[in-house]
């Protein structure tokens, strides 16, 4: 039996009710949770909050958005990708998580609002998350940042996309990036895990759910072995930024993060972990249900920072 946390039984509960989300057509899902009514939450004080769209391949544009915390800049800067498995998700599905991430952390958090599947396939949303880290580290200085003091990270596939940019900038000599924040990722699509067994079903993100994102994401079976689509199969790990990864307990995700987190330290990267107990997929950005868990995760992850030499000012 599941140990769940009583805020995510009563989600499941919930979401439960409502129609399995892989029965549907992308932007029939889209269209579902833009409809949904918004919920009073926490927001947390800034500075400034800035919209801007910045070039990205083929002469394209992609939306960001600037979360500046208060106080005497330059500041360092964590560039965040949004979940919802490259199909869904938007800045607004991270926004509250990214107000209170700038406010606890005192980083500029620029969230970024990659091109989505299946209009946009693998490479694209991985390109456009590229670009972005390029556009950051050339405009850190207009923007209040330090281009030396670089963080990625995101949530599921956001988390995915943050390992990801750590690789290519690593293998294409890019910007560099102090340390890389990876919550419940995606770090492979095989769906064959324990974790998938043990939560194939009623915990939020159902395997068939998973599929159905990996589907619409990659072209074809060849593109399951690309590390840029599962970074676990990345033949070489090392010199890589420190992680800080972030799974949780009742998740068909749990065992690929934590399967992750150990390649890396074999690699001889620093990596600290954490599994949230009782928790789903799903929580961080959900400030509605589980504000006291983001509250936590945030801590630990400016704590994190602060130890990775990203001086919490």
């Amino acid at each position: 039996m599941a140990h769940l946390d009583p805020q995510a039984k009563a989600y499941l509960e919930m979401f439960n009710q409502g129609p399995a989300l892989q029965s549907l057509e992308p932007q029939t899902v889209r269209d579902m949770f833009a409809s949904m009514p918004l919920v009073e939450v926490e927001l947390a004080p800034l500075a400034n909050i800035e919209d801007r769209m910045i070039p990205v391949s083929h002469d394209e544009e992609i939306q960001i958005r600037i979360y500046t915390p208060n106080g005497q800049g330059p500041f360092p800067i964590f560039i965040y990708y949004h979940g919802g498995g490259w199909v869904i998700g938007d800045l607004e599905l991270a926004d509250a998580s990214c107000r209170m991430l700038a406010n606890r952390t005192n980083h500029i958090v620029v969230s970024v609002d990659y091109r989505l599947a299946p209009e946009y396939k693998f490479p694209i949303p991985v390109e456009d998350s590229y670009d972005a880290l390029k556009w950051v580290s050339e405009h850190a200085e207009e923007i209040g940042g330090s281009a030396s003091a670089i963080v990625v990270g995101g949530d599921s596939a956001g988390g995915n996309l943050s390992a990801v940019v750590s690789l290519m900038a690593r293998e294409r000599k890019g910007p560099p990036i102090a340390a890389q924040v990876l919550i419940y990722p995606v770090t492979d699509l095989s769906y064959d895990s324990k974790s998938y067994r043990e939560f194939e079903t009623g915990f939020g993100l159902d395997k068939d759910l998973m599929i159905w994102f990996g589907n619409y994401y990659i072209d074809n079976e060849e593109d399951t072995k690309n590390p840029y689509v599962s970074p676990l199969r990345t033949e070489d790990l090392s010199n890589l930024p420190r992680a800080y990864v972030i799974v949780c307990e009742n998740d068909v995700l749990r065992d690929e993060g934590l399967a992750y987190a150990k390649r890396l330290i074999e690699a001889g990267v620093k990596v600290k972990s954490t599994l949230e107990s009782g928790m789903v997929h799903g929580y961080f950005t959900n400030m509605a249900v589980f504000p006291e868990r983001v509250k936590g995760t945030i801590e630990n992850i400016a704590l994190f920072l602060t130890k990775a030499g990203q001086a919490v000012r």
